[in-house]
């Protein structure tokens, strides 16, 4: 028996128009999965490090952070014992019952990643909790927001092999690992959506699949 820890992330958005400006042309959900918690202490350590640097940072956010401390962040990711899964929806591709309401749209992306995923992760004998930021959806309404943590631990009780299955949501600031699931599903977001590999090689040894639902499709919606 093992106890599992899986830590979730976003990239994208819920906006079904023709990319660019802002909009993005993927939604995407990504997942560490690790037995313990080690990395997000060395992702303290690591604040602590660049702070006697002169560096204060609140959080690690790999939109928001300098290159030279993305570098050091892949580099110290790169380093540490973990999998890392992601789902990439190509939005043009969803077909019009889909779109219409962004909230199902959002958790059949977490249905169709963890049905993908939990099977590989985890059996039965095992305990499995799953962290998602909502960092995301602070922006949203009190009930939306309740409703997507309703979503999302739907889907994971839903599909989970294992018998002991708990789900937590925390804004990225109140736990590390959060973050470094933030930093890999950032690298995946820059492959897709800008053909960007820098980050992206430094970690794709961790990278044990990048699932796309509708590759195989031809047709756009708009």
């Amino acid at each position: 028996m093992s106890r599992l820890h899986v830590f979730g992330d976003e990239a994208g958005d819920l906006v079904f128009k023709t990319p660019g400006n802002g909009v993005s042309r993927y939604f995407m959900i990504g997942t560490i999965t690790v037995e313990d918690c080690s990395i997000g202490e060395q992702m303290l350590a690591l604040r602590r490090e660049l702070a006697w640097e002169g560096l204060f940072l609140d959080q690690f956010h790999a939109t928001t952070d300098r290159q030279h401390v993305r570098d050091r962040v892949f580099g110290l990711i790169a380093k540490t014992k973990l999998r890392f899964d992601a789902t990439i929806l190509d939005k043009r591709k969803a077909q019009d019952d889909l779109r219409k309401d962004p909230l199902y749209f959002y958790k059949l992306a977490w249905y169709l990643h963890f049905k993908y995923v939990a099977k590989q992760i985890a059996d039965s004998s095992d305990e499995l909790l799953v962290v998602a930021s909502s960092l995301q959806i602070r922006r949203k309404q009190r009930s939306t927001k309740a409703a997507v943590h309703e979503a999302v631990t739907e889907v994971v009780n839903q599909v989970s092999p294992t018998i002991t299955c708990h789900c937590a949501f925390s804004p990225s600031t109140s736990d590390p690992c959060l973050q470094v699931a933030d930093y890999l599903t950032w690298a995946i977001q820059r492959k897709y959506e800008s053909e960007d590999l820098r980050s992206y090689d430094l970690v794709s040894h961790l990278v044990q699949s990048e699932f796309e639902p509708f590759r195989r499709s031809r047709t756009f919606y708009y």
